[in-house]
């Protein structure tokens, strides 16, 4: 087709530009790919799907103007060759009537339709994402409305905001990225956002925000990581104004410069800088950027960079939930509206009637067929988005008193050897915590380097992690310490917190007793990165889909709650009560933070806290009906927690069938000695005077009520009694405290004290404006209780962590909490901020104030468990598309083109789809054959840097089963060789021979599913891959190992079994066994992209 058509060729641009095509030099993300396709795309635009408007016109017109014209300017010219009348003739006026009520001038009629589409189409799309754009014109937009009372509707509120405040703070990126003494790492770094250090947000709202390299002091070269010299280019994030154009330029301007103009400028200004210590830097710079696919831009790195820095705070803020859906309403209400007006034919004759049909028909039928290609990139993203993402790395804090718990004490005491020689963790320690500046005493001996055991035992609140270990070691750590799950008293995710949301919802679905977040107010300054003129939809999208996420995470009886001041306040508890509904409305509560940073004509001293219940007829807490609390009064055995004899009367209840004796030791990791007497049950008590030795945690109160006196514990509550549980565990019943407190919550003090406070324990400025532990302490303690779990998904500097450690400490409750962070400051401030709290309870200048108690050490946490995510940007960075030739040349056959040919199909509907099958970020089974080497590009937080790491396919897949781990086993390794029997059957030769590097490679996990069924996950190497013998060899060892460790004898023990690889271990089955196998690949595919319910 001839592209002389400026309106067609205005159409192809904007649709270039809506599949994301129009700018080659972003090569990363989503553009990366389709720019692989890019040519393919647009061919098939301009050659196949466009023309289809000529040929479709072509068959519902009854006749063409041009043609009808040219016929009666000849009836004419022969009736006046003849000298006879041309108006008299039939033919003439026939012609001439056909002329005026049928005939259309086609080449108008197909420009026609090409302007509408591109009107159409240029409603939805600016910088990315669809978005219905501002028009000055009453009735353009069809708002939904299905007859609610009230109806809260904003700009994006059918999308998922996906974007991040990495990028606008930082970007960093390496001109030598292998070499790791000299990386040549250049730093973007904001230090200017307008909006918020000048306080001009209302003067600035609305106007478009662009990157200015900033006008003094924009360069210089400072220590960066690991004492490593970094390049740092310093931007401003503000409205332009005409003063940020260049001087030479500015003279004439009426208008300030646009982003392109500014990267221009700031690209010359930094390839001008002339001091001689930035030379190499400058070079660098200069040279051309290689691309993606390998070829050679005809622009620097430094441009290259610059470009994507800003784009990615520019662009692609939104992915349409239901983008096809969506367009194709707006294309009937816009046909409806726009193309066909009721009051224009009323009064037209049936062809022209017919002339505004065709015109629609073509106009639905090709803009269909674009909103089902731009639906397939749109619902391809939203795939990305909502799948659940890889663990990408997995550790461990542990504290020492949980080793010194360990039950075998040759693996106790070699584990507690590796910790005091390991000189990283020794160094950590000194850091954290100064232990090199501890005073000995009698109990706890002097610091040494390296370590001795003994003094590493005289600190039983010191935590290790395991990323200072070899992977050896923390695989028999992890074995050795046994109940991995019940020991975690924390969990800590890095990540997008949509992302984690989501991968936790099997594992803790109606299980959350408290929320409580601070998330962004939105107020221009707190880093929350909204897209210009969207700011407060933004906001609401973001904030919707993570309430959404969390409310199927909250028991029954829980409570969420969320700080916000008066910029969102309104929107919050609006989106709080479509999320949780309207009659789960708890209370605003108003936080006088006694301290007010804004100008105006009233000065805010005060915040909210907005309260909801999950469903308010189950919430029994602090204004419910009282009720109980059922508590553990024992604990493991540990030099922090002691054991000691206690003597109970006779009478005690005791919950075991009528006969039950226990003798000797038992009660697992909790253990309880039978000293003297009889524990046997009989109607429900025990029978005589018996003395347990055990690790009491409530002794004082047992003294108390067993003497037959008023029993409180530290938060008032009533003791209602001590009893046995059918094993034979102490536990304690209180009566829980019924108040009401007022929505006037108590002072916590000035925001500058809670900074200040971090300070103490940090010991230097390591966060802005903490929330009060005590507030959240408050706010966590009324509904959670002893045993419950607390969740912050904007977790920041760890606050609600910190406050769940001091309720434990103060109740001996034993909560568990769960925290979301995805900012750098997750292992700067959160992570630090944990530890130290864990080692002591009280802090100054970074140092502690005062070490912990026995008590507050036995109630101090166990273990710490951090889980690092893959993020929607990795998993954009690992998409290969990949074509075969049989695809090729199905595509290529001439009976695949045309209208609705296969061709059109394909490229519509599934290329994406098909084309990125078995790319690593989407599942690549195959890679299941080493378990271990499971490899993602994974991009380090704030910088465009990315490095392979193995994939944590065991976690991943312990968080897509929502499984409740039991136990992590060590790896073991064997060695086999094979022969024929007679029969030819293969056979070991020999036995199977544990080797450290042996080819066979199998680690398990037990653990219960959700639904309460016992779970065995196998994973196993497979040395003899997807060759036929091979797979036999591998089948036959697995059979071999499994039957040696007795699994096939156990029936009882499992009722579901996942094995990695095709396998015959359904044959090991008896008559009577009942446990299923299942494959892993098969099952991993199914619940990563299993998010029908998100």
């Amino acid at each position: 087709m001839s592209m002389s058509n400026p309106r067609f060729d205005r159409l192809v641009a904007k649709l270039r530009e809506l599949f994301q095509l129009d700018q080659p030099e972003l090569d990363f993300g989503i553009y990366r790919i389709l720019h692989a396709r890019s040519d393919e795309i647009t061919a098939f635009l301009e050659n196949d799907l466009l023309p289809q408007v000529k040929d479709a016109l072509a068959t519902y017109q009854p006749a063409d103007k041009a043609a009808l014209q040219a016929e009666l300017d000849e009836a004419i010219a022969q009736a006046t060759s003849l000298g006879a009348d041309p108006d008299s003739l039939p033919k003439v006026r026939e012609l001439r009537e056909r002329l005026e009520n049928e005939a259309v001038d086609l080449g108008a009629l197909e420009a026609e339709v090409y302007d509408h589409l591109y009107r159409f189409f240029s409603r939805y799309y600016h910088e990315g994402d669809f978005i219905s754009l501002r028009r000055y014109k009453e009735g353009v937009y069809a708002i939904p409305y299905e007859g609610e009372e009230v109806k809260l509707y904003w700009a994006n509120h059918d999308q998922y905001y996906i974007k991040t405040a990495e990028y606008l703070r930082d970007y960093a990126f390496r001109l030598r990225p292998d070499d790791d003494a000299d990386p040549m790492r250049v730093h973007f770094r904001l230090v200017d956002a307008a909006e918020g250090e000048h306080g001009n947000v209302k003067e600035a709202e609305g106007k478009k925000r662009v990157f200015v390299l900033a006008a003094d002091d924009f360069i210089a070269e400072e220590p960066g990581e690991g004492g490593v010299s970094e390049l740092v280019l310093r931007f401003e994030y503000r409205p332009a104004t005409i003063a940020d154009w260049p001087e030479a330029l500015r003279e004439g301007k009426d208008k300030p410069p646009s982003q392109k103009d500014l990267l221009d400028a700031a690209v010359e200004r930094v390839e001008a800088v002339s001091d001689p210590s930035l030379a190499r830097w400058i070079r660098a710079l200069s040279e051309k950027h290689i691309k993606a696919d390998g070829s050679r831009a005809d622009y620097s790195r430094l441009r290259a960079h610059l470009d994507r820095y800003t784009a990615r705070n520019t662009f692609d803020y939104f992915i349409h939930k239901d983008l096809g859906g969506f367009l194709r309403r707006e294309l009937d209400f816009y046909i409806k509206s726009e193309v066909m007006r009721l009051d224009d034919i009323e009064d037209e004759t049936a062809p022209r009637v017919e002339q505004y049909l065709s015109k629609i028909k073509v106009i639905r039928r090709i803009a269909l067929k674009i909103i089902e290609f731009l639906a397939q990139l749109e619902d391809f993203q939203k795939k990305l988005w909502l799948k659940k993402k890889f663990v990408t790395e997995t550790s461990w804090c542990v504290s020492i008193a949980t080793i010194l718990g360990i039950e075998d004490a040759a693996t106790r005491k070699e584990l507690l050897a590796e910790v005091a020689a390991n000189d990283a963790q020794r160094a950590e320690w000194v850091a954290l915590h100064g232990i090199d500046k501890l005073q000995p005493d009698l109990e706890r001996p002097a610091y040494s380097e390296p370590l001795t055991p003994e003094f590493v035992v005289a600190y039983p609140t010191l935590m290790i992690d395991t990323r200072h270990f070899e992977r050896a070691f923390v695989e028999r750590l992890l074995e050795a310490i046994g109940d991995i799950d019940e020991l975690t008293d924390g969990v800590l995710f890095q990540s997008e917190n949509f992302q984690a949301l989501s991968l936790m919802r099997a594992r803790y679905r109606e299980q959350v007793k408290c929320i409580y977040i601070d998330p962004p107010y939105n107020t221009g300054d707190d880093g929350f990165v909204y897209k210009d003129s969207y700011q407060h939809s933004s906001w609401a999208s973001m904030m919707v889909d993570r309430l959404g996420a969390s409310r199927a995470l909250q028991a029954g009886d829980g409570v969420i709650f969320s700080s916000i001041d008066d910029h969102e306040s309104e929107s919050l508890k609006y989106l709080m009560a479509s999320i949780l509904g309207a009659r789960n409305f708890l209370a605003q509560l108003i936080w006088d933070k006694q301290h007010s940073q804004q100008q105006g004509i009233f000065k805010r001293y005060h915040e909210y806290v907005i309260a909801f219940a999950r469903e308010v007829s189950q919430l029994r807490g602090i204004t419910g009906g009282g009720g109980f609390i059922e508590a553990g009064a024992l604990k493991k055995i540990s030099k922090a927690n002691p054991a000691s004899d206690f003597t109970f009367p006779a009478g005690v209840r005791f919950d075991a069938p009528d006969g039950t004796v226990l003798s000797g030791t038992f009660g697992g990791s909790e253990t309880v000695r039978v000293v003297r007497g009889r524990f046997e049950a009989r109607g429900g008590r025990t029978t005589e005077e018996i003395t347990l030795n055990a690790g009491w945690t409530q002794k004082a109160q047992m003294t108390s009520w067993f003497s037959g006196q008023p029993t409180v514990d530290s938060k008032g509550q009533r003791v209602v009694e001590f009893y046995f549980n059918a094993a034979g565990k102490l536990k304690c019943r209180k009566e829980r405290s019924v108040i009401t407190p007022p929505s006037l919550l108590p002072r916590y003090g000035m925001v500058s004290e809670q900074t200040a406070q971090l300070v103490s324990i940090m010991g230097k400025h390591t966060f802005d404006r903490p929330k009060p532990v005590r507030l959240v302490a408050d706010l966590a303690g009324w509904f959670t209780p002893a045993g419950g779990l607390a969740l912050d998904y904007f977790a920041g500097s760890g606050t609600t962590g910190h406050a769940v450690i001091n309720l434990n400490r103060e109740d001996g409750g034993s909560r568990k909490f769960i925290l979301l962070e995805m900012d750098q400051y997750f292992d700067t401030v959160l992570v630090p901020r944990l530890k130290k709290v864990t080692f002591a309870p009280e802090w100054k200048d970074g140092r502690p104030k005062r070490l912990c108690t026995p008590e507050e050490a036995e109630r101090s946490p166990r273990v710490f468990k951090i889980v690092r995510l893959e993020s929607y940007e990795d998993t954009l960075n690992n998409l290969e598309l990949k074509r075969s030739d049989s695809q090729q040349s199905l595509l290529d056959a001439p009976v695949a083109s045309g209208a609705g040919g296969l061709k059109e199909q394909y490229f519509l509907s599934y290329l994406l789809d098909v084309e990125s099958r078995g790319s690593a970020s989407l599942l690549n089974v195959e890679q299941f054959i080493d378990p271990r080497a499971y490899t993602l590009k994974v991009k380090r937080p704030g910088s465009d840097e990315t490095r392979e790491v193995a994939v944590d396919l065991l976690e991943t897949f312990n968080w897509l089963l929502g499984l409740r781990v039991r136990h992590i086993a060590a790896p073991q390794s064997f060695s086999a060789a094979f022969k024929r029997d007679d029969e030819g059957r293969l056979r070991l030769d020999g036995r199977l021979k544990p080797e450290a590097d042996g080819s066979w490679w199998f680690r398990t996990v037990t653990g219960e599913a959700p639904d309460g069924r016992r779970v065995l996950v196998i994973w196993r190497t497979r040395p003899g891959g997807d060759d036929v013998q091979g797979i036999e060899q591998d089948n036959l060892v697995l059979d071999e190992w499994f039957t040696r460790q007795g699994y096939s004898a156990k029936d009882s023990e499992f009722d579901l079994i996942y094995v990695n690889g095709d396998n015959n271990l359904e044959n090991l089955k008896g008559v009577d066994d009942r446990w299923k196998v299942r494959l892993i690949e098969e099952e991993f595919f199914r619940l990563m992209f299993d998010v029908e319910d998100v």
